[in-house]
């Protein structure tokens, strides 16, 4: 049946996308803007990553943006008809598409959910122009895209579109090759495809040059806290000869009649504090710059942080590493005004003093390896995480697991910013380790009702796991996530000296363990009675989502099989629950080899899958079993078999730049082990590379002979001593110097 289905529905995405085609006409080719950006930068695809099958998507978009800003400016596409089935484009945008409802001011990067999407801006030309124009055909003969800008040439409307961007400004510039009307609506109430807006307000200011508006988002995640105020002010350059309000007050027409070629630029600012924020973030962030000053400055800025590491490549290992790169540094979000002003967690406007507060952090998935890779490169981007979730703790009530906007998501489950926190403070990152571990603590402990916090901790402290006919879903993956969490609570407690706290979470990291099924050999749903619950190991949940059933409810987004690598704060113990390093080895070796035969298929099966988190580490497990060599052979096959330059160039959503800090990592030749300051060693797919570190240091990476045949690690040395385990620490890497990897074809004695 789910064959079936899967057929019908593969069907129907290609009736979809070929009608859309259809109907989108010719290609229409113009000359556009030149688009060589300097540096690092002219490496970047922007396009990677947008489009595929649906849920299998990289869910990324092209949008200009700044690093880590807040405004990510770009198309919102669609299907013929508006239609946006399948979960598509939750960023706004989707390759397969031929059609654009306009230009929103923000989107999450690389999520499976649909959130921002305001204030999109619609041009137009005729004799007659209409509020709510429909949406436009494009080509992407017609489109391009760098590192802060995006442009496309829209034939339905004569208009070459073009968007750059500061931290809170979307500046928009469009040329209309037409001799008729050019317009542009403005829908306040606008919002990413299946979510909704309320309490929409728009006024226009008497001279017709500038607005205000006000909208109240209610999306995927938005809409569990109650909703997203989000505050706009627009100005333009040009005097509209008719301003046309929409039928419900919540969008206006702009009709600058016949412009003769000349480009009408739009500034659109937002804030989610006040109007009076928003014009503000316009005046300090943009000022009287015109659309290519904040381009090239724009420019400017992607080039500065993707400097932080220059290697030698390959041209596609070049594109793939700068737009992986480039991706990781889309979020987390700038939520801070010019002004130091933000949107607290309790409603309420707060100053950040020292550093600037930022939320859309996809923690589940980031604590993996993104905030690694910005304490390595960005660390002022981390302390400002950190500084901004334990505020969000202060203002809600408990860390959350993936703040959004303003507020708590409550997407995936269990205490992820523990891992973060913990890593952090090993690493050297300055932040309140009292108060962060106090918070741990609580959310542990189960002492906060009503809270986003862990989900049936109670259950888990009393039975040390959570009985599946207990649990309503998710009762291994839970338990194995809890005690990775744990384990992180126990050595920040034990860091700062807390004896008694680290022995007691040090235990409950072991809790991993009562869900092992020695018989089997997986972590295995166990009842309240003790009873084993039932074990289907070549199924995933995907299958649940389908059917509408529960058979595999016990774990989250995969397989018992993917499930069944995830004690990462305890891989020694976990080796021996296999029975020794020679099983272990022999089932991790198997779970690699049945990896789907393709990067970003349909299913992605039960055996490797590096587009989920909790499987993405397995390739480097090896490490610890005294199998480097596979370790290596498994890193390179994922490098080079699960990324691509194509639109469908990642195998899953990238989820806040994670996918895209695996191969950064990986094509480095170390990997993070998240919640501790150490790392694997793996096997390096560029020549050399060099990192700009805190404090100035410098690191320098040399794989001496690496080839795609060369994929294995003869020796490795730092700074002229020999390396004798396949791991780093933190400190090793951040006293800088040369770390040099001697590669062959074949595996080290």
């Amino acid at each position: 049946m789910l064959r079936v289905f899967r057929g019908l529905l593969s069907v129907f995405i290609a009736v979809e996308l070929l009608f859309s085609s259809l109907v989108s006409g010719g290609k229409v080719r113009v000359a556009l803007p030149q688009n060589e950006p300097s540096g690092n930068g002219r490496y970047v695809n922007a396009f990677i990553g947008t489009g595929g099958i649906p849920w299998m998507c990289g869910m990324l978009s092209p949008a200009a943006a700044l690093p880590f800003g807040c405004v990510r400016l770009g198309p919102d596409t669609c299907a013929a008809g508006g239609i946006a089935a399948v979960k598509t484009n939750t960023s706004g945008y989707y390759y397969e598409h031929r059609h654009i409802l306009g230009f929103s001011l923000g989107r999450l990067s690389g999520t499976g959910a649909r959130d921002y999407g305001m204030f999109r801006v619609t041009p137009q030309a005729g004799r007659r122009l209409v509020p709510r124009p429909k949406a436009l055909a494009y080509s992407h003969d017609s489109e391009t895209a760098a590192p802060g800008y995006y442009a496309v040439y829209l034939p339905g409307a004569a208009a070459l579109c073009e968007m750059t961007a500061t931290a809170h400004v979307g500046v928009q510039r469009y040329t209309f090759n037409t001799e008729k009307n050019a317009g542009l609506f403005l829908d306040a109430a606008s919002c990413l495809s299946g979510g909704s807006t309320e309490d929409t307000q728009l006024t226009v200011s008497p001279d017709s040059r500038s607005l205000t508006a006000r909208t109240t988002l209610h999306e995927t995640f938005s809409d569990r806290y109650g909703g997203l105020t989000v505050y706009l002010f627009a100005e333009w350059d040009a005097d509209p000869k008719a301003v046309t309000a929409a039928e419900d007050g919540s969008g206006v027409l702009l009709d600058f009649g016949a412009t003769g070629n000349k480009p009408v630029t739009l500034r659109a600012a937002v804030s989610f504090v006040s109007v009076e924020n928003a014009e503000e973030n316009l005046r300090i962030e943009v000022g009287d710059a015109d659309f290519d000053r904040v381009r090239a400055d724009a420019a400017a800025l992607w080039d500065e942080r993707l400097s932080a590491i220059g290697i030698e490549a390959d041209g596609e290992t070049k594109e793939i590493f700068y737009t992986a790169l480039y991706h990781a540094m889309l979020m987390p979000t700038d939520f801070t005004d010019a002004n130091g002003e933000y949107l607290g967690f309790d409603g309420k406007a707060h100053t950040a003093e020292g550093f600037t507060y930022r939320t859309d952090l996809s923690l589940w998935d980031t604590c993996r390896n993104a905030h690694a890779l910005y304490t390595l490169i960005a660390p002022e981007i981390q302390k400002d995480s950190l500084e901004s979730l334990l505020l969000m703790a202060d203002q809600g009530g408990v860390l959350p697991r993936w703040p959004m906007g303003g507020g708590y998501s409550g997407s995936m489950f269990g205490n992820p910013a523990n891992i973060v926190f913990t890593e952090s403070y090993l690493k050297g990152v300055p932040f309140d380790g009292e108060k962060a571990l106090a918070y741990m603590k609580a959310a542990s402990d189960g002492v906060v009702p009503g809270k986003v916090g862990r989900d049936e901790a109670e259950l888990y402290n009393e039975y040390g796991y959570l009985p599946d006919d207990l649990t309503p879903r998710y009762s291994v993956s839970k338990t194995l996530e809890y005690a990775w969490e744990d384990a992180a609570t126990a050595t920040l407690a034990e860091a700062l000296g807390r004896e008694d706290d680290a022995a007691l979470y040090g235990s409950r990291a072991k809790s991993y363990q009562n869900l092992w099924d020695a018989d089997t050999g997986y972590f295995r749903p166990k009842n309240s009675d003790g009873s084993w619950g039932k074990l289907r190991t070549h199924i995933t949940s995907f299958v649940d989502d389908v059917l509408g059933t529960d058979g595999m409810r016990a774990y989250c987004e995969g397989s018992a099989r993917q499930w069944r690598w995830s004690a990462i704060h305890d891989v020694d113990g976990m080796i021996a629950l296999f029975g020794g390093s020679e099983i272990f080895v022999q089932e991790l070796d198997r779970f690699m080899r049945d990896a789907a035969p393709c990067r970003a298929g349909i299913d992605p099966g039960t055996g490797y899958w590096i587009g989920n988190q909790h499987d993405m580490h397995t390739a480097y497990l090896f490490d610890d079993a005294d199998r480097a060599d596979l370790t290596q052979k498994w890193v390179r096959w994922t490098l080079a078999n699960r990324f691509s330059t194509d639109p469908d160039g990642l195998d899953g959503n990238d989820d806040g730049g994670t996918l895209s800090s695996w191969y950064v990592f990986s094509a480095l030749g170390f990997y993070p082990i998240a919640g501790t300051d150490r790392y694997w060693i793996g096997s390096p797919c560029v020549d050399s590379a060099e990192l700009s570190l805190p404090d100035g240091n410098r690191l320098k990476i040399t794989a001496r002979n690496q080839s795609e045949k060369n994929l294995y690690v003869s020796s490795v040395t730092l700074n002229g001593e020999p390396l004798v385990s396949p791991f780093l620490t933190h400190e090793m890497l951040t006293g800088g110097g040369e770390l040099i990897f001697e590669m062959s074809d074949r595996p080290a004695a």
